[in-house]
């Protein structure tokens, strides 16, 4: 048979998760500035991509003349 839960066995157990809820907590509060560094650097990089593609497609585009008849 299993043992019945006490107050205190709820306490213990509440105060141990509260305190590992705290250091999350205090680890996550260091995070927003590396977090928003690395979304600038990602928000750079694809500019850079994108700018140096459509400059590459514009010296490699082929120029078609319309003549009219």
């Amino acid at each position: 048979m299993s043992q019945r839960v006490n107050l205190e066995d709820i306490e213990s157990k509440l105060r141990e998760i509260g305190g590992s809820a705290q250091t999350a907590a205090q680890s996550a509060a260091t995070a927003p500035p590396t977090v928003a560094i690395g979304a600038v650097v990602a928000v750079l990089a694809v500019a850079a991509v994108y700018l140096l593609g459509r400059r590459r497609g514009r010296k490699a585009a082929p120029v078609l003349e319309i003549r009219r008849i």
